[in-house]
């Protein structure tokens, strides 16, 4: 029967709530700071998982393979300390590198991803206005919705592309090699 602790249990809540609250601030340090206390988090919830205290993995004739210790375990909690280490030897570089071109480690707000977050979320495949298709084996010539993509916030139906038939002036373009878009035929 396997027994959690309830101080450790408590102790693995508090490192990971303290460590995604630091994670969300703007300076490196404080960065550094939650991402270490969120990996000493985890290595804490691995060990809590491992069940009990067993013996040494050593294999002797005739004892109960339950007796051993797991192994897996012990391995995903070095795995844990060898990942932990490189982010934050990988940040305190940064850190480093920061502070040495500007003088502080704050993360500054970019231009551009405010532009980005205050664009419209629209996303042609979830927000089109799409025909029920009543198989799964059309190609595209017969598929309603094969042109989706085309789509916009304004013109949420789908819009099919028929292709034009060829004017005057487009088998001019060909009979002088090239293509009615203007490119060069390949």
């Amino acid at each position: 029967m396997m027994t959690v602790d309830l101080a450790l249990l408590l102790a693995m809540g508090v490192m990971f709530a303290g460590g995604i609250y630091l994670v969300l601030e703007r300076t490196l340090t404080r960065i550094l700071l939650g991402i270490m206390l969120i990996n000493n988090g985890a290595i804490m919830l691995l060990f809590l998982a491992s069940g009990g205290v067993g013996l040494a993995p050593l294999f002797v004739r005739g004892r109960d393979p339950h007796e051993y210790a797991d192994t897996l375990p012990q391995a995903l909690i070095l795995t844990a300390i060898v990942i932990g280490f490189a982010i934050t030897a990988f940040l305190t570089a940064m850190i480093y590198r920061s502070w040495l071109i500007s003088r502080e480690d704050e993360v500054e707000v970019d231009a551009e991803d405010v532009k980005i977050a205050r664009q419209g979320a629209w996303d042609a495949e979830d927000d089109s206005e799409l025909v029920e298709e009543h198989s799964e084996f059309m190609d595209d010539s017969t598929d309603p919705n094969a042109h989706y993509e085309h789509t916009t916030e304004a013109r949420p139906q789908v819009q099919h592309a028929i292709p034009a038939p060829p004017t005057a002036a487009g088998s001019r373009e060909a009979a002088r090699g090239r293509r009615p878009e203007g490119g060069e035929r390949a």
